[in-house]
């Protein structure tokens, strides 16, 4: 047992009372979007919003659910996700197992890693990466978006190490049982790995969900823009919403009691809601699969 001594006991209040302040700037700022989103016309303009909503209504959420682009943005953004967060795992999986390997079982495993790193450092040009997406004919589809970041390499390091602290017995037993190494990815590998997994699942759907550039830069229509890329040209052009909107009748009387400024606190909350309902399914396996994903032998 620690022995709880005045330093350490100095050290804990110290450090809750850091934790605490570092708590509050990351929670502060979705208290005062969601105040904005939930105060009327009038009290936006004023700026007097806090972190509590003046003259409270919900007339931004009913305004931005009557957006068929709005919708059909946030639509894209879920079959993104459901589409390249499945084939980043598929990838990852399938090239770190081979590279946990030892350089008896896998002879090139130092040439491919190697090879990985460097792919780290030295990214493809906007110009090259464009035209290898035009030539590939996927242009204003839904794969321009998931194909070019298919490989997270990092992602794919962390499984890696995960994978090469795993106990070698495991392994053996199985060879000598007869399985082969596709079985003994699915059926050894991936059961004991969960908290890993949890952890580059993570970085995946963070990546595809706050993703914007590439939406802007591979789809020629903005209805095809995922959810991100829309708010961004919405940020950029508070008028644009509203131009999109002008064949609906109802819109003007909403228009009475909202602003641009309440229309896009609401839009960009809506947006951070599917992050913060994956996080605490997925933060108890965060802190362990990163940690022992990190350490090498």
């Amino acid at each position: 047992m620690i022995e709880t001594t005045k330093g350490r006991r100095a050290f804990q209040v110290i450090n809750v009372v850091i934790l605490c302040i570092a708590a509050l700037l990351c929670i502060l700022p979705f208290l005062n979007l969601l105040s904005i989103s939930l105060s009327s016309k009038l009290a936006a303009s004023k700026g007097v919003i806090g972190f509590w909503p003046q003259e409270a209504t919900l007339s931004s959420y009913i305004f931005i659910m009557r957006s068929a682009q709005f919708i059909r943005s946030f639509v894209i953004a879920i079959i993104r996700e459901l589409l390249g967060v499945p084939i980043n795992l598929a990838i990852i999986l399938l090239t770190a197992y081979p590279l946990s390997k030892t350089r008896e079982q896998f002879r090139w495993r130092n040439m491919y890693s190697w090879f990985f790193v460097f792919t780290m450092f030295f990214v493809p040009s906007l110009i090259p990466t464009y035209i290898l997406v035009s030539s590939l004919h996927i242009m204003d589809t839904i794969w321009a978006i998931t194909l070019p970041c298919a490989f997270p390499v990092f992602s794919m390091i962390v499984m890696l190490n995960f994978f090469r602290n795993l106990p070698k017995e495991l392994e053996e037993s199985a060879t000598i049982d007869g399985a082969g190494h596709f079985r003994i990815l699915t059926q050894i590998f991936i059961p004991t790995s969960l908290p890993s997994i949890a952890t580059v699942t993570l970085f995946s759907v963070v990546m595809h969900w706050n993703s914007w550039f590439d939406g802007i830069l591979y789809m020629n229509s903005p209805s095809n823009y995922p959810l991100q890329s829309y708010l961004q040209t919405i940020v950029v052009n508070p008028g644009q919403l509203l131009q999109t909107m002008m064949n609906d009748p109802e819109v003007y009387k909403i228009l009475q009691s909202v602003s641009d400024q309440t229309t896009q606190a609401a839009q960009l909350f809506i947006a951070a809601i599917p992050m913060l309902l994956i996080y605490p399914f997925l933060q108890k396996y965060f802190i362990t699969g990163l940690v022992l994903g990190s350490v090498k032998e």
